[in-house]
């Protein structure tokens, strides 16, 4: 596979290469082709992105886009139940307003199904956040580096590997050629399964910290000495991300490279792709590796040449990704409890039955705990104010329910989930769908993993008529009852 020289020349390279890569025809595939049913890049306000995140709340915190502290990402969901990505900075990160903005707009106007697109931003004061298509199905490196069911298949390492250089070539074309620290990380998988490279990365640098943050056996070398990076150097780091591929871990490209003089592609090969490749297929993505983590980078191939030496290694092109990576899709979907299903029938006279037996059960832990010094006689007025709620709740008396529980929830010196899931419901069941769909919401910020609040904004939504967001709300009420159960 090598040829033993002492370093790596084009003759371990193949002769049909030396020095940059000649321009190729681009590669026509509808798929890659820009994507219009996104709504146009805009700006969200911090009040629209708190109440999307439950505000920022610390359940909603997730890691598919490979950022870390100080700088989250959180998952949300925006009034038309769409699921978002909120990136939010550290506020020294992006100290210049104009420029922040300016960054934004320019990467928000991409659109490829290769990315995780970005559809807005939001600054203001010493805010700085982006908005960004939510990807639910984890990172590559979870699923390479850190798999639970089965590891990834290697038709599916050679489909990553393609998605993840047409994403670039888009950029590139789109006069985006830099990408700041490339891993697998960043990239991403979608409902369908689907790879996708994070928008983050195509922020230029701030005071978020270095484009690499990697450990340094990683970097490219030209960013070691000039602290800059090129389009060359997102090609060294493509590199690295073909040997996570084909080894399933994270190998030093100074260590791979090794191997690779050393004509040792066992050693450079997931134990767990044994059989399903030839050694032919092995040897051309090691070869582009090679390429690709050339010291000099005007040897690197370019992302198109990449492409198009990609497509001839696909396999199972017919198989969809989420078949090949074994997640679920679809039309799969978890049973409904009594209350999932009571909701989807918008049984109302059901889901009242079920509120009033269920009581303020779910409440612990998300009602204000109370000191001695607090019982004051307002207090105590409060406290009365929610139990005539809840005689009037349980009697239907719509009236008085309403008018009581916002007695207790206007003061304000307690929170209760369960106060704005019943008033919600008293609201639904006097024909005011947008107010119970309010309080529903309300729930929800209170207490994010809270399947009832999922179910009652469905159940408000299903009122209005807005069937598909009603059915993503009634998914994820049916998503976080079962994680509630096996937990329990």
């Amino acid at each position: 596979m090598g040829c033993g020289c002492s370093k790596l020349t084009a003759c371990c390279l193949g002769s049909e290469h030396n020095g940059p890569v000649a321009e190729t025809p681009s590669i026509e595939n509808e798929e890659t082709n820009e994507v219009g049913d996104l709504p146009t890049f805009r700006e969200y306000t911090v009040d629209q992105l708190r109440q999307a995140t439950s505000g920022f709340a610390v359940e909603n915190i997730v890691s598919e886009h490979g950022e870390k502290a100080p700088n989250v990402v959180y998952k949300g969901k925006l009034e038309n139940q769409v699921r978002i990505a909120v990136k939010r900075f550290n506020r020294s990160a992006w100290p210049d307003a104009r420029q922040f903005l300016e960054e934004a707009r320019a990467v928000g106007q991409l659109r490829s199904l290769r990315l995780v697109n970005l559809l807005g931003c939001c600054c203001e004061a010493d805010e700085r956040l982006l908005v960004a298509e939510y990807m639910p199905n984890d990172t590559l490196a979870k699923h390479l580096f850190h798999w639970e069911t089965q590891p990834m298949k290697w038709a599916m390492r050679l489909r990553v590997a393609l998605h993840l250089a047409q994403a670039l070539e888009y950029c590139t074309s789109k006069g985006r050629a830099l990408y700041h620290d490339l891993n697998a990380y960043r990239v991403v998988f979608d409902d369908d399964g689907n790879p996708r490279l994070s928008c983050f990365g195509l922020m230029k640098n701030s005071r978020d910290g270095k484009s690499y943050s990697t450990n340094l056996a990683f970097t490219p070398p030209e960013y070691l000495r000039t602290g800059r990076v090129t389009p060359e150097s997102v090609m060294y780091s493509f590199g690295t991300l073909l040997l996570d591929l084909l080894s399933g871990k994270h190998i030093p490209p100074s260590h791979a490279l090794d191997l690779i003089r050393d004509r040792n592609l066992q050693m450079l090969t997931d134990s767990c792709l044994e059989g399903q490749f030839s050694n032919d297929e092995g040897t051309e993505l090691v070869r582009l590796a090679s390429r690709c983590l050339q010291y000099e980078p005007r040897e690197r191939p370019n992302p198109r040449s990449l492409v198009a030496s990609l497509i001839p290694l696909q396999k199972e092109n017919e198989v969809p990704s989420h078949v090949l990576m074994g997640i679920p899709h679809g039309d799969v979907t978890l049973p409904l409890s009594p209350l999932g299903e009571a909701c989807l029938r918008m049984d109302l006279t059901a889901i009242h039955e079920i509120l009033e037996k269920l009581g303020y059960k779910d409440d612990e832990g998300a009602a204000t705990e109370l000191s001695f010094q607090m019982w004051t006689n307002q207090m105590q007025e409060t406290l009365n104010s929610k139990k005539k709620g809840d005689v009037a709740f349980r009697h239907k008396d719509l009236r008085a329910a309403i008018e009581c529980y916002t007695q207790f929830i206007d003061v304000g010196t307690m929170v209760s989930p369960t106060v704005f899931a019943r008033r919600s419901l008293c609201y639904l069941m006097s024909d005011m769908p947008q107010e119970a769909l309010n309080d529903a919401a309300h729930a929800q910020v209170i207490s994010p993993i809270w399947h009832i609040a999922s179910y009652l904004q469905a159940a408000a939504l299903f009122v209005m008529g807005k069937e598909n967001e009603a059915q993503v709300a009634i998914n994820e009420g049916s998503v976080l009852e079962n994680k509630k159960k096996a937990n329990a």
